[in-house]
């Protein structure tokens, strides 16, 4: 499902911007991995050139047998619409509530209104969060937006999940809701990568892969 063959990436010319180095992995479909590392270890940007955010220096990403680097531009939302992205610096609509945060994706690619809603309250019930589904996202705790951008992520029902530290600032009892909530949607299928600082989560994980300074150390096979 997603393949990196010799990647590099420089965001200039100084060798200090090398955000990965000459990294090959494989992730099978319907896997559900793990990666690790100190900031600054790559993770992020592994993540960026799954969803074509970022491109390679060097080297070719293949996801779902699709050379990331050469998708023109116009072809990129396509891919996309196989990808449930859940990235630190995506915020929820404070302007909206729930539901409609939760159909936006939908509403966006065409989706008739009618349909939009249906699918978006599915997704709220998957995370636990249909009873609240006309709240303002400030009226929820860290725990439960992250549940929210969880929804919002798979309501296009994805083939993979790309999820960036979903449980950063979060305490432990709604880390392991955000958690849950993920291997729920693994448990059908959907492949899943899931970077994490979080040692608690990684002493259970089936399969890690470790960053350090853009070199995978660990589980990239």
């Amino acid at each position: 499902m997603i393949e990196f063959q010799s990647v590099s990436k420089k965001y200039s010319d100084s060798a200090d911007t090398l955000a990965l180095s000459d990294v090959s992995l494989n992730i099978a479909k319907g896997e559900l991995v793990y990666l690790a590392g100190p900031s600054g270890a790559g993770k992020s940007t592994l993540m960026k050139m799954v969803a074509a955010i970022e491109r390679p220096t060097s080297g070719r990403v293949i996801v779902n047998g699709q050379d990331v680097g050469r998708i023109r531009k116009a072809g990129i939302p396509f891919l996309r619409r196989n990808l449930g992205l859940i990235f630190q610096n995506q915020r929820l609509l404070n302007d909206r509530h729930l539901l409609a945060n939760v159909m936006l994706p939908l509403i966006v690619t065409g989706a008739p209104r009618a349909q939009a809603e249906q699918r978006a309250r599915a997704a709220l019930d998957k995370v636990g969060l249909l009873d609240r589904a006309f709240a303002l996202p400030m009226e929820l705790s860290g725990g439960e937006q992250q549940r929210v951008a969880i929804a919002r992520a798979i309501v296009n029902r994805p083939q993979i999940i790309l999820a960036d530290e979903p449980t950063a600032n979060l305490d432990r009892a709604a880390a392991d809701k955000v958690i849950d909530a993920l291997h729920a949607f693994h448990a059908v299928g959907v492949t899943c990568v899931i970077s994490t600082h979080d040692d608690q989560i990684l002493d259970s994980a089936a399969r890690v892969i470790r960053l350090e300074h853009g070199h995978v150390t660990g589980g990239g096979a």
